[in-house]
Protein backbone atom coordinates (compact mmCIF):
# COMPACT_ATOMS: atom_id res chain seq x y z
CA UNK A 1 0.00 0.00 0.00
CA UNK A 2 1.44 3.24 -1.10
CA UNK A 3 0.94 6.22 1.22
CA UNK A 4 1.09 9.77 0.18
CA UNK A 5 3.55 12.23 1.66
CA UNK A 6 0.82 13.56 3.94
CA UNK A 7 0.17 10.10 5.35
CA UNK A 8 3.86 9.55 6.07
CA UNK A 9 4.26 12.89 7.85
CA UNK A 10 1.15 12.42 10.03
CA UNK A 11 1.75 11.29 13.62
CA UNK A 12 0.72 7.72 14.42
CA UNK A 13 -2.85 7.25 15.57
CA UNK A 14 -4.19 10.38 13.80
CA UNK A 15 -6.15 10.46 10.56
CA UNK A 16 -5.27 12.85 7.86
CA UNK A 17 -7.85 15.55 7.02
CA UNK A 18 -8.25 15.46 3.27
CA UNK A 19 -8.53 18.77 1.41
CA UNK A 20 -11.61 19.18 -0.80
CA UNK A 21 -10.99 19.76 -4.41
CA UNK A 22 -12.75 22.88 -5.90
CA UNK A 23 -15.94 22.21 -7.90
CA UNK A 24 -15.55 22.72 -11.59
CA UNK A 25 -18.30 23.40 -14.14
CA UNK A 26 -18.75 20.67 -16.69
CA UNK A 27 -18.09 23.29 -19.43
CA UNK A 28 -16.12 26.50 -19.92
CA UNK A 29 -17.39 30.14 -19.75
CA UNK A 30 -17.59 30.39 -23.54
CA UNK A 31 -19.70 27.27 -23.66
CA UNK A 32 -22.07 28.77 -20.99
CA UNK A 33 -22.64 31.90 -23.07
CA UNK A 34 -23.42 29.75 -26.08
CA UNK A 35 -25.99 27.77 -24.10
CA UNK A 36 -27.73 30.95 -22.87
CA UNK A 37 -27.92 32.38 -26.39
CA UNK A 38 -29.41 29.14 -27.60
CA UNK A 39 -32.10 29.23 -24.91
CA UNK A 40 -32.96 32.83 -25.83
CA UNK A 41 -33.33 31.99 -29.52
CA UNK A 42 -35.55 29.02 -28.73
CA UNK A 43 -37.77 31.21 -26.52
CA UNK A 44 -38.05 33.98 -29.17
CA UNK A 45 -38.91 31.53 -31.98
CA UNK A 46 -41.56 29.90 -29.78
CA UNK A 47 -43.11 33.29 -28.94
CA UNK A 48 -43.18 34.33 -32.61
CA UNK A 49 -44.87 31.06 -33.64
CA UNK A 50 -47.46 30.69 -30.90
CA UNK A 51 -48.26 34.32 -29.96
CA UNK A 52 -51.39 35.69 -31.65
CA UNK A 53 -50.14 39.12 -32.73
CA UNK A 54 -52.01 40.57 -35.72
CA UNK A 55 -49.33 43.23 -36.20
CA UNK A 56 -46.67 40.60 -36.77
CA UNK A 57 -44.12 42.16 -34.48
CA UNK A 58 -44.46 45.69 -35.87
CA UNK A 59 -43.48 48.45 -33.42
CA UNK A 60 -46.43 49.74 -31.39
CA UNK A 61 -46.78 53.24 -29.96
CA UNK A 62 -49.27 53.75 -27.17
CA UNK A 63 -50.62 57.24 -26.47
CA UNK A 64 -52.37 58.09 -23.22
CA UNK A 65 -54.98 60.83 -23.54
CA UNK A 66 -55.94 62.40 -20.23
CA UNK A 67 -58.55 65.02 -19.51
CA UNK A 68 -56.97 67.85 -17.52
CA UNK A 69 -57.75 67.97 -13.82
CA UNK A 70 -59.19 71.36 -12.83
CA UNK A 71 -56.49 73.59 -11.44
CA UNK A 72 -53.64 71.57 -12.95
CA UNK A 73 -53.85 72.63 -16.58
CA UNK A 74 -50.59 73.10 -18.42
CA UNK A 75 -49.83 76.42 -20.11
CA UNK A 76 -51.57 76.92 -23.41
CA UNK A 77 -49.80 75.66 -26.50
CA UNK A 78 -49.08 78.03 -29.37
CA UNK A 79 -50.84 77.22 -32.59
CA UNK A 80 -48.41 75.57 -35.02
CA UNK A 81 -47.52 77.59 -38.10
CA UNK A 82 -47.26 74.57 -40.38
CA UNK A 83 -49.82 71.91 -41.09
CA UNK A 84 -49.37 68.40 -39.71
CA UNK A 85 -48.77 65.53 -42.16
CA UNK A 86 -51.99 63.84 -43.32
CA UNK A 87 -51.37 60.70 -41.27
CA UNK A 88 -50.70 62.69 -38.11
CA UNK A 89 -53.74 64.86 -38.73
CA UNK A 90 -55.90 61.78 -39.11
CA UNK A 91 -54.64 60.28 -35.87
CA UNK A 92 -55.09 63.56 -34.02
CA UNK A 93 -58.62 63.90 -35.32
CA UNK A 94 -59.54 60.47 -34.02
CA UNK A 95 -57.68 60.69 -30.73
CA UNK A 96 -58.40 64.27 -29.69
CA UNK A 97 -61.01 64.41 -26.96
CA UNK A 98 -64.07 66.50 -27.64
CA UNK A 99 -64.21 69.51 -25.37
CA UNK A 100 -62.71 72.94 -24.83
CA UNK A 101 -59.11 73.64 -25.77
CA UNK A 102 -56.83 76.58 -25.14
CA UNK A 103 -54.71 78.18 -27.85
CA UNK A 104 -52.38 81.16 -27.74
CA UNK A 105 -52.68 83.86 -30.38
CA UNK A 106 -49.41 85.74 -30.86
CA UNK A 107 -49.41 89.19 -32.43
CA UNK A 108 -46.43 89.12 -34.78
CA UNK A 109 -45.81 92.85 -34.63
CA UNK A 110 -45.96 93.38 -30.88
CA UNK A 111 -45.40 89.86 -29.56
CA UNK A 112 -48.52 90.17 -27.39
CA UNK A 113 -49.91 86.78 -26.36
CA UNK A 114 -53.64 86.15 -25.88
CA UNK A 115 -54.84 82.86 -24.40
CA UNK A 116 -58.08 81.83 -25.99
CA UNK A 117 -60.37 79.00 -24.90
CA UNK A 118 -62.54 77.62 -27.68
CA UNK A 119 -64.93 74.72 -27.80
CA UNK A 120 -64.11 71.48 -29.56
CA UNK A 121 -66.44 72.17 -32.49
CA UNK A 122 -64.43 73.04 -35.59
CA UNK A 123 -64.71 73.02 -39.34
CA UNK A 124 -63.45 69.45 -39.55
CA UNK A 125 -66.37 68.07 -37.55
CA UNK A 126 -69.48 66.73 -39.23
CA UNK A 127 -71.74 68.87 -37.07
CA UNK A 128 -72.22 70.74 -33.84
CA UNK A 129 -73.26 68.14 -31.32
CA UNK A 130 -73.37 70.62 -28.47
CA UNK A 131 -75.06 73.74 -29.83
CA UNK A 132 -74.51 76.99 -27.92
CA UNK A 133 -77.20 77.89 -25.41
CA UNK A 134 -79.77 80.17 -27.01
CA UNK A 135 -79.39 83.80 -25.95
CA UNK A 136 -82.25 85.84 -24.56
CA UNK A 137 -84.00 88.38 -26.77
CA UNK A 138 -83.21 86.59 -30.02
CA UNK A 139 -85.84 86.54 -32.77
CA UNK A 140 -86.15 82.85 -33.70
CA UNK A 141 -87.41 83.79 -37.15
CA UNK A 142 -83.99 85.25 -37.94
CA UNK A 143 -82.13 82.00 -37.37
CA UNK A 144 -81.51 78.94 -39.49
CA UNK A 145 -79.69 75.75 -38.62
CA UNK A 146 -76.22 75.06 -39.99
CA UNK A 147 -74.02 72.08 -39.23
CA UNK A 148 -72.32 74.17 -36.54
CA UNK A 149 -75.37 75.74 -34.96
CA UNK A 150 -77.83 78.56 -35.58
CA UNK A 151 -76.78 81.37 -37.94
CA UNK A 152 -78.58 84.57 -39.01
CA UNK A 153 -80.99 84.70 -41.92
CA UNK A 154 -83.51 87.12 -43.44
CA UNK A 155 -87.11 86.13 -42.75
CA UNK A 156 -90.44 87.74 -43.66
CA UNK A 157 -88.64 90.89 -44.73
CA UNK A 158 -86.89 91.22 -41.35
CA UNK A 159 -83.11 91.57 -41.25
CA UNK A 160 -80.76 91.08 -38.29
CA UNK A 161 -79.26 94.50 -39.06
CA UNK A 162 -82.62 96.17 -38.47
CA UNK A 163 -83.85 94.03 -35.57
CA UNK A 164 -80.59 94.09 -33.57
CA UNK A 165 -79.60 97.73 -34.17
CA UNK A 166 -79.51 99.70 -30.92
CA UNK A 167 -82.18 102.30 -30.31
CA UNK A 168 -81.25 105.88 -31.22
CA UNK A 169 -82.92 109.17 -32.04
CA UNK A 170 -82.22 108.99 -35.76
CA UNK A 171 -84.25 112.10 -36.55
CA UNK A 172 -81.99 114.07 -34.22
CA UNK A 173 -78.89 112.36 -35.60
CA UNK A 174 -79.83 113.43 -39.11
CA UNK A 175 -79.66 117.10 -38.07
CA UNK A 176 -76.33 117.21 -36.23
CA UNK A 177 -72.78 115.82 -36.42
CA UNK A 178 -72.50 112.28 -35.08
CA UNK A 179 -69.65 110.11 -33.85
CA UNK A 180 -69.75 106.31 -33.54
CA UNK A 181 -67.28 104.38 -31.39
CA UNK A 182 -66.59 100.66 -31.77
CA UNK A 183 -64.69 98.71 -29.10
CA UNK A 184 -63.20 95.59 -30.71
CA UNK A 185 -61.49 92.39 -29.64
CA UNK A 186 -64.04 91.57 -26.94
CA UNK A 187 -65.00 88.11 -25.69
CA UNK A 188 -61.41 87.09 -24.95
CA UNK A 189 -60.86 88.17 -21.38
CA UNK A 190 -64.05 88.45 -19.36
CA UNK A 191 -62.74 91.23 -17.12
CA UNK A 192 -61.92 93.74 -19.85
CA UNK A 193 -65.07 92.80 -21.76
CA UNK A 194 -67.18 93.43 -18.67
CA UNK A 195 -65.47 96.80 -18.16
CA UNK A 196 -66.39 97.85 -21.69
CA UNK A 197 -69.97 96.68 -21.22
CA UNK A 198 -70.55 98.37 -17.87
CA UNK A 199 -68.38 101.51 -18.02
CA UNK A 200 -69.16 102.81 -21.51
CA UNK A 201 -72.42 104.42 -22.67
CA UNK A 202 -75.01 102.21 -24.37
CA UNK A 203 -74.44 104.10 -27.63
CA UNK A 204 -70.94 102.59 -27.91
CA UNK A 205 -70.97 99.55 -30.21
CA UNK A 206 -69.14 96.43 -29.01
CA UNK A 207 -67.45 93.99 -31.40
CA UNK A 208 -66.84 90.43 -30.22
CA UNK A 209 -64.38 87.87 -31.55
CA UNK A 210 -65.77 84.32 -31.88
CA UNK A 211 -63.39 83.01 -29.24
CA UNK A 212 -63.59 82.69 -25.49
CA UNK A 213 -65.06 79.98 -23.30
CA UNK A 214 -68.57 81.45 -23.53
CA UNK A 215 -68.80 84.38 -25.96
CA UNK A 216 -72.59 84.13 -26.05
CA UNK A 217 -72.88 84.89 -22.34
CA UNK A 218 -70.84 88.09 -22.64
CA UNK A 219 -72.62 89.13 -25.83
CA UNK A 220 -75.96 88.60 -24.12
CA UNK A 221 -74.84 90.77 -21.21
CA UNK A 222 -73.80 93.51 -23.62
CA UNK A 223 -77.22 93.47 -25.29
CA UNK A 224 -78.89 93.55 -21.88
CA UNK A 225 -77.04 96.85 -21.28
CA UNK A 226 -78.48 98.11 -24.61
CA UNK A 227 -75.22 97.98 -26.56
CA UNK A 228 -75.51 96.81 -30.13
CA UNK A 229 -72.95 94.17 -31.00
CA UNK A 230 -70.91 93.03 -33.99
CA UNK A 231 -69.20 89.73 -34.77
CA UNK A 232 -65.54 90.03 -35.75
CA UNK A 233 -64.49 87.36 -38.24
CA UNK A 234 -60.74 86.47 -38.25
CA UNK A 235 -59.14 87.06 -41.64
CA UNK A 236 -55.64 86.47 -42.93
CA UNK A 237 -53.05 89.22 -42.22
CA UNK A 238 -49.95 89.72 -44.36
CA UNK A 239 -47.61 88.02 -41.88
CA UNK A 240 -49.77 84.94 -41.33
CA UNK A 241 -49.10 82.50 -39.69
CA UNK A 242 -46.53 84.40 -37.57
CA UNK A 243 -49.40 86.75 -36.77
CA UNK A 244 -52.31 84.36 -36.28
CA UNK A 245 -55.87 85.66 -35.71
CA UNK A 246 -56.97 82.27 -34.37
CA UNK A 247 -58.73 79.02 -35.33
CA UNK A 248 -60.86 78.92 -38.50
CA UNK A 249 -59.26 82.07 -39.94
CA UNK A 250 -60.44 82.92 -43.45
CA UNK A 251 -57.47 82.48 -45.81
CA UNK A 252 -56.65 83.67 -49.32
CA UNK A 253 -55.33 80.17 -50.12
CA UNK A 254 -58.70 78.47 -49.49
CA UNK A 255 -61.49 77.95 -51.99
CA UNK A 256 -64.61 80.14 -51.59
CA UNK A 257 -66.69 77.24 -50.26
CA UNK A 258 -64.03 76.50 -47.63
CA UNK A 259 -63.99 80.10 -46.42
CA UNK A 260 -67.79 80.17 -46.35
CA UNK A 261 -67.78 77.01 -44.26
CA UNK A 262 -65.40 78.67 -41.80
CA UNK A 263 -67.58 81.77 -41.83
CA UNK A 264 -70.60 79.65 -40.81
CA UNK A 265 -68.60 78.34 -37.84
CA UNK A 266 -67.97 81.91 -36.70
CA UNK A 267 -71.56 82.98 -37.33
CA UNK A 268 -72.81 80.17 -35.10
CA UNK A 269 -70.79 81.16 -32.02
CA UNK A 270 -73.48 83.52 -30.70
CA UNK A 271 -76.47 85.48 -31.96
CA UNK A 272 -77.92 88.98 -31.83
CA UNK A 273 -75.30 90.89 -33.84
CA UNK A 274 -76.30 93.55 -36.35
CA UNK A 275 -73.30 93.00 -38.58
CA UNK A 276 -69.85 91.56 -39.02
CA UNK A 277 -66.39 93.09 -39.05
CA UNK A 278 -62.91 91.98 -39.99
CA UNK A 279 -60.55 90.82 -37.26
CA UNK A 280 -57.05 91.58 -38.64
CA UNK A 281 -57.15 90.52 -42.33
CA UNK A 282 -54.88 93.03 -44.09
CA UNK A 283 -54.10 90.47 -46.82
CA UNK A 284 -57.61 89.06 -47.08
CA UNK A 285 -59.65 92.28 -47.29
CA UNK A 286 -57.67 93.63 -50.26
CA UNK A 287 -58.29 90.52 -52.40
CA UNK A 288 -61.52 90.91 -54.35
CA UNK A 289 -61.79 87.22 -55.27
CA UNK A 290 -61.89 86.00 -51.66
CA UNK A 291 -63.77 88.95 -50.16
CA UNK A 292 -66.63 88.97 -52.67
CA UNK A 293 -68.23 85.67 -51.53
CA UNK A 294 -67.99 86.75 -47.88
CA UNK A 295 -69.62 90.15 -48.44
CA UNK A 296 -72.28 88.63 -50.68
CA UNK A 297 -73.14 85.98 -48.06
CA UNK A 298 -73.27 88.51 -45.21
CA UNK A 299 -75.53 90.81 -47.26
CA UNK A 300 -77.80 87.89 -48.15
CA UNK A 301 -78.17 87.16 -44.43
CA UNK A 302 -79.21 90.73 -43.65
CA UNK A 303 -76.04 91.91 -41.92
CA UNK A 304 -74.04 95.13 -42.10
CA UNK A 305 -70.26 95.28 -42.54
CA UNK A 306 -67.73 97.29 -40.54
CA UNK A 307 -64.19 97.77 -41.84
CA UNK A 308 -61.72 98.54 -39.04
CA UNK A 309 -59.65 100.72 -41.38
CA UNK A 310 -56.39 98.82 -40.89
CA UNK A 311 -56.00 98.10 -44.63
CA UNK A 312 -56.11 101.27 -46.80
CA UNK A 313 -56.67 99.23 -49.99
CA UNK A 314 -59.59 97.22 -48.59
CA UNK A 315 -62.22 96.34 -51.21
CA UNK A 316 -64.99 95.99 -48.60
CA UNK A 317 -66.52 99.41 -49.32
CA UNK A 318 -66.92 98.77 -53.04
CA UNK A 319 -68.25 95.24 -52.54
CA UNK A 320 -70.73 96.35 -49.86
CA UNK A 321 -72.02 99.11 -52.12
CA UNK A 322 -72.60 96.59 -54.91
CA UNK A 323 -74.82 94.59 -52.51
CA UNK A 324 -76.65 97.66 -51.13
CA UNK A 325 -75.27 96.58 -47.78
CA UNK A 326 -75.03 98.88 -44.72
CA UNK A 327 -71.34 99.78 -44.36
CA UNK A 328 -68.98 101.88 -42.27
CA UNK A 329 -65.23 102.20 -42.07
CA UNK A 330 -63.21 103.41 -39.10
CA UNK A 331 -61.64 106.80 -39.70
CA UNK A 332 -59.22 106.56 -36.76
CA UNK A 333 -57.83 103.97 -34.38
CA UNK A 334 -58.29 105.81 -31.11
CA UNK A 335 -55.68 103.99 -29.02
CA UNK A 336 -53.03 103.17 -31.62
CA UNK A 337 -50.74 104.89 -29.11
CA UNK A 338 -52.27 103.94 -25.75
CA UNK A 339 -51.52 107.02 -23.70
CA UNK A 340 -53.97 109.55 -22.28
CA UNK A 341 -52.54 112.41 -24.33
CA UNK A 342 -52.66 110.53 -27.66
CA UNK A 343 -56.12 109.12 -27.05
CA UNK A 344 -57.46 112.58 -26.24
CA UNK A 345 -55.79 113.94 -29.37
CA UNK A 346 -57.45 111.34 -31.63
CA UNK A 347 -60.84 111.91 -30.01
CA UNK A 348 -60.48 115.60 -30.82
CA UNK A 349 -59.75 114.66 -34.43
CA UNK A 350 -62.93 112.59 -34.50
CA UNK A 351 -64.91 115.61 -33.32
CA UNK A 352 -63.45 117.83 -36.02
CA UNK A 353 -64.12 115.24 -38.74
CA UNK A 354 -67.73 114.85 -37.59
CA UNK A 355 -68.25 118.60 -37.80
CA UNK A 356 -66.72 118.73 -41.29
CA UNK A 357 -68.35 115.64 -42.79
CA UNK A 358 -71.36 115.03 -40.55
CA UNK A 359 -70.23 111.53 -39.50
CA UNK A 360 -67.04 110.10 -37.99
CA UNK A 361 -66.21 106.59 -36.75
CA UNK A 362 -63.46 105.51 -34.36
CA UNK A 363 -62.32 102.11 -33.17
CA UNK A 364 -60.49 101.20 -29.97
CA UNK A 365 -59.59 98.21 -27.84
CA UNK A 366 -60.74 97.54 -24.29
CA UNK A 367 -57.58 98.76 -22.62
CA UNK A 368 -58.26 100.35 -19.22
CA UNK A 369 -56.80 103.66 -20.36
CA UNK A 370 -58.96 103.59 -23.51
CA UNK A 371 -62.17 102.90 -21.59
CA UNK A 372 -61.33 105.62 -19.08
CA UNK A 373 -60.60 108.34 -21.66
CA UNK A 374 -63.48 107.44 -23.99
CA UNK A 375 -65.87 107.33 -21.04
CA UNK A 376 -64.83 110.78 -19.88
CA UNK A 377 -64.97 112.21 -23.42
CA UNK A 378 -68.49 110.98 -24.13
CA UNK A 379 -69.90 112.75 -21.05
CA UNK A 380 -69.13 116.19 -22.52
CA UNK A 381 -69.57 115.40 -26.21
CA UNK A 382 -73.17 116.61 -26.63
CA UNK A 383 -72.34 119.91 -24.94
CA UNK A 384 -70.01 120.54 -27.88
CA UNK A 385 -72.76 119.96 -30.40
CA UNK A 386 -71.91 116.36 -31.36
CA UNK A 387 -74.07 113.29 -30.84
CA UNK A 388 -72.70 109.88 -29.87
CA UNK A 389 -74.62 107.22 -31.84
CA UNK A 390 -74.50 103.44 -32.34
CA UNK A 391 -72.62 102.30 -35.44
CA UNK A 392 -75.82 101.27 -37.25
CA UNK A 393 -77.14 104.84 -36.95
CA UNK A 394 -73.93 106.18 -38.48
CA UNK A 395 -74.21 103.62 -41.29
CA UNK A 396 -77.79 104.65 -42.08
CA UNK A 397 -76.92 108.36 -41.98
CA UNK A 398 -74.01 107.84 -44.38
CA UNK A 399 -76.30 106.01 -46.83
CA UNK A 400 -78.92 108.74 -46.75
CA UNK A 401 -76.44 111.59 -46.90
Amino acid sequence: MVETADDLSTPLGQKTARRKRPYRLPFTGTQAVAVLLGLFLVTFVGFAIFNDNPLGGEPIARIALRQPIPGTEKPAETLPSTAAPPAAASVAKQAAPAGPMTVTIIDGSSGTRHDVVISGEGADQAGAEAAPVMMAGIDQRLLEKSRYGMIPVVSDGLKPFTVYAAEADRAKAAKMPVVAIVIGGLGVGAAKTTDAIMKLPAAVTLAFTPYGSDPGKLAERARAQRHEILLQIPMEPFDYPDNDPGPQTLLTTLAPEQNLDRMYWHLSRFQGYAGIANFMGARFVVADAVMQPIIREAAKRGLGYFDDGSAPRSVASTLAASQAMPFAKADFTIDAVPTSAEIDRVLAKLENLAKERGTAVGIASALPISIERIGAWTKTLESRGIMLVPLTTAMLKSRSG
